[in-house]
C-alpha cells in the first residue's frame, strides 16, 4: 500500500545520503513502535474503561459508607 505522503517521503529520503539514510529509516522505525505501542494502550485502555470506572465508584461508596481504609505507605 502506497500514498502520496509516503511517495513523497522516499523521494525525500532518496535525496540523503546512504548514512543518512539510514539515520532517518531508524528514527522512523523507533516513531512508528511508539505509535504502535500508543495505538496498543489505547485499544487496552478503551476495553477496560468500564471496570475502571466501577472499580473507582465502589471504592467512592466505601469510602462514603466508612468501609475504606488508608493505605499505610510505611508498611509496604
Amino acid at each position: 500500500m502506497s500514498s502520496a505522503a509516503i511517495a513523497t517521503v522516499l523521494k525525500m529520503m532518496e535525496s540523503l545520503s546512504v548514512e543518512a539514510q539510514d539515520r532517518v529509516a531508524e528514527h522512523l522505525r523507533e516513531y512508528i513502535n511508539d505509535l504502535q505501542d500508543e495505538i496498543q494502550w489505547n485499544e487496552s485502555f478503551e476495553r477496560t474503561q468500564q471496570k475502571l470506572v466501577a472499580a473507582a465508584q465502589r471504592a467512592k461508596q466505601e469510602i462514603a459508607e466508612g468501609q475504606a481504609k488508608a493505605l499505610d505507605y510505611d508498611q509496604l
